[in-house]
C-alpha cells in the first residue's frame, strides 16, 4: 500500500514514524516546509517528500490529512478529481462537524473518506517533536458516515492497531464533537486559565509539584490550531464550560461557608467517578 501523509508536523510526523515501525515502506510526505521534508527523509520515515501533492496524489492508495481543520475541505475541493480510483482518505482532525457533511457531498463515490481522530498528541509543534510513542496504548476514534464502506473502516481500524493504538471506537460526528469538547478542549481551557491566573512576576516555578506540572503541561499551546478547534466547536465547548462552572462554584460555596461535609461529598464523588475511567 502506498501512503501519502499531507502535513509532517507533530502528528503527521508521528504517523510516519509509526508506519515505518509497522513495516510500511511506501510512505510519502507533502509539506510546505522544505526543511521538514528534508528532516523526514533524513530520519528515514518517508521514501520521498513533495512541496506540492500534484506529483504524487494520483499514485497513492491512502491519503492521511494531518493539516489544520480549516484546510481539509479546500484540499478535497482542489484534489478530488486527481485522486486514484478506490483510494481512501483519512484525517487526524480534532473536530468534525465543521466540514464533514460538505466533504461527504463533494467527494465522488469512488473515493472513501474515513474520518478519524487519534487521541494522542503533544503540546509542541513540528516534526522535531514528533514521536509515535504517544500512540501506544492510546484511544483512536473513527467517525462514521453513511458513505463509508465496511472494508475501508476495517482497514483504518487495523492500521491504527498496527500503529500502536489500543482502544478503537466508532462514533458519529455530533457525539464525537460533544465528547471532545469535554475530554480534550475543556482541559486545555483549564490549563490556560490556570497559568494565566498566576500573579505576574512571582517565582511560581520554585513552588510547583507534580499536580501543577500535570495540569499545565498542555498550556504550551499551538495558538493557531487551538483557536480553530475552540471556535469550530463553539457550542459544545461553551456547554462543557458552563457545566464545569457549576461544579467549580459548588466547591467555592463549600469553602466560603466552611462546609467540610459538602467538600468531602464532592471529593468522594470525584474519586468514585475517576476510578471508573
Amino acid at each position: 500500500m502506498k501512503i501519502l501523509i499531507v502535513g509532517l508536523g507533530v502528528i503527521g510526523g508521528g504517523y510516519a514514524m509509526a508506519l515505518k515501525e509497522a513495516g510500511y515502506e511506501e510512505v510519502y510526505g507533502v509539506d510546505i516546509n522544505t526543511d521538514t521534508l528534508k528532516r523526514a527523509k533524513e530520519m528515514g520515515v518517508i521514501k520521498e517528500g513533495f512541496i506540492d501533492e500534484d506529483e504524487i496524489i494520483s499514485k497513492v492508495d491512502l491519503i492521511v490529512l494531518a493539516i489544520y481543520p480549516d484546510l481539509v475541505k479546500n484540499f478535497i475541493i482542489k484534489n478530488k478529481d486527481k485522486i486514484k480510483d478506490n483510494a481512501i482518505i483519512t484525517d487526524v482532525t480534532g473536530i468534525k462537524q465543521l466540514f464533514i457533511n460538505d466533504i461527504v457531498e463533494i467527494l465522488p463515490d469512488n473515493i472513501d473518506f474515513v474520518f478519524a481522530h487519534p487521541m494522542a498528541g503533544r503540546e509542541k509543534k513540528g516534526i522535531d517533536y514528533a514521536t509515535n510513542e504517544v500512540f501506544k496504548g492510546a484511544n483512536f476514534l473513527i467517525i462514521e458516515t453513511e458513505k463509508n464502506k465496511e472494508e475501508n473502516l476495517k482497514l483504518i481500524e487495523n492500521l491504527a492497531y498496527e500503529m500502536g493504538f489500543k482502544h478503537i471506537r466508532r462514533t458519529n460526528p455530533a457525539f464525537h464533537d460533544e465528547m471532545i469538547s469535554f475530554t480534550s478542549q475543556l482541559p486545555h481551557v483549564l490549563a490556560v486559565s490556570l497559568i494565566n491566573s498566576d500573579i505576574e512576576g512571582r517565582n511560581t516555578g520554585e513552588f510547583i509539584g507534580d499536580s501543577y506540572r500535570d495540569l499545565t503541561r498542555i498550556a504550551n499551546m499551538n495558538d493557531k490550531l487551538w483557536s480553530l478547534l475552540f471556535l469550530g466547536n463553539k457550542e459544545n465547548l461553551l456547554r462543557s464550560m458552563y457545566n464545569f462552572e457549576e461544579e467549580f462554584n459548588k466547591i467555592k460555596k463549600c469553602i466560603k461557608e466552611d462546609d467540610a461535609k459538602g467538600l468531602r461529598d464532592l471529593f468522594i464523588k470525584s474519586t468514585i467517578r475517576r476510578e471508573k475511567l
